[in-house]
This record gives C-alpha cells, sequence and structure tokens, in this order.
C-alpha cells in the first residue's frame, strides 16, 4: 500500500502523481489485483488530491487492476462529494 504526502495541493500534484504512478505500476506488474493508497498522512489539500486520485483509478483500470483508497480525511471525502466525484472514487470504508 502506497501513502499519500502529508500535503497534496495544486503546488504538489504533478510529483505526486509521477511518484504514484511509478509506484502503482511497479505494483501493477506482479500478481496483486488491488492497488491501494493510504490517506492516512494527509492534512494539508484541496481538489488537486482529487485529481491526482481519480488519475491513479484511471491507470489501475488500464492495467486490468482494482483501485482504492484508505484512510481519506474526512473533508476531502466530502469535497468529493461536493464535486460529485465520490461514485468514481473507490474510497474504502473506515
Amino acid at each position: 500500500m502506497l501513502l499519500l504526502p502529508a500535503a497534496l495541493t495544486e503546488r504538489e500534484a504533478r510529483d505526486t502523481l509521477r511518484m504514484l504512478k511509478a509506484a502503482l505500476q511497479q505494483e501493477a506488474a506482479g500478481p496483486a489485483e488491488l492497488l491501494s493508497v493510504d490517506g492516512s498522512q494527509l492534512q494539508r489539500f484541496d481538489s488537486s488530491a482529487l485529481a491526482v486520485l481519480l488519475e491513479c483509478e484511471r491507470m489501475a483500470q488500464a492495467w486490468g487492476k482494482r483501485f482504492e483508497v484508505k484512510h481519506l480525511p474526512t473533508k476531502l471525502v466530502e469535497l468529493a462529494k461536493v464535486y460529485g466525484v465520490d461514485a468514481a472514487l473507490p474510497i474504502a470504508q473506515a
């Protein structure tokens, strides 16, 4: 399981996505059917965090894998609902 950084705003989005893509691609090459990201360390974020996670979901689908996000801050889950992307973002129930 990969960990999201403490901050994921527009400023960090490009570098974070690049890091996640490389790590997820490496995991996708293995036998695992599920690629997971843990957001428990995430403290500062904006809507860019949602864009990064949605792109990770798209990559996982392209590789024939399932994607799941665990331990997202409540406010980010609420932001996903406001933007209407909560159904597209596979958030694991706590």
